[in-house]
């Protein structure tokens, strides 16, 4: 399947700080206000809260992390949040990158995903650092083990995650 037929126009909004201690806290109105976009309550769930506490710790350990973790997702034309995408943080010693991204299930079976991970492969090909894209994936996640097969991601293995249990990884370059 070609990955650019139904293609979705969005962009990435970058989670300022104040937004995403605003999210860690389930403060939607306060994180809105400080991303300047609406974002939904998808992005104060439980879980998300767990994120976005991973990330300030993240930001806090190495301060270019910013640059590369989760961006809010826009949809084009229309302004509406779809989900939220990045990376894991920036590249490693051998330039690796993971990919994160995770579409509101309000909007999913629509395209965002796809776009998404297409946005952050240009990303990814446009920094001089990355030779590798990786993708962790649950074996029961059929949309996203299906939208990185689209884009020619190889399994290379697999590892256990102590929060989402089973991981296959999947490998391509930028």
């Amino acid at each position: 399947m070609n990955p650019e037929r139904g293609f979705r126009s969005i962009r990435f909004v970058p989670l300022p700080g104040a937004a995403l201690a605003a999210l860690a806290d389930q403060d939607l109105a306060a994180a809105s206000a400080a991303a300047g976009i609406t974002l939904t309550p998808y992005f104060i769930t439980p879980e998300a809260a767990g994120l976005w506490r991973l990330r300030i710790a993240d930001i806090a350990a190495n301060a270019d992390s910013a640059r590369w973790i989760a961006r809010a997702t826009v949809s084009e034309p229309d302004g509406v949040v779809v989900g939220h995408a990045g990376f894991h943080g920036p590249p490693d010693a051998a330039g690796m990158v993971e990919v994160a991204y995770s579409v509101d299930p309000a909007c999913r079976r629509q395209g965002y995903a796809t776009a998404m991970l297409r946005e952050l492969l240009l990303r990814a090909a446009n920094e001089p650092g990355v030779t590798t894209v990786r993708a962790s994936i649950s074996p029961d996640n059929a949309g996203s083990l299906a939208t990185v097969a689209r884009f020619g991601f190889i399994r290379t293995g697999e590892q256990w995650d102590e929060k989402d249990g089973l991981e296959l990884i999947f490998e391509r370059a930028p």
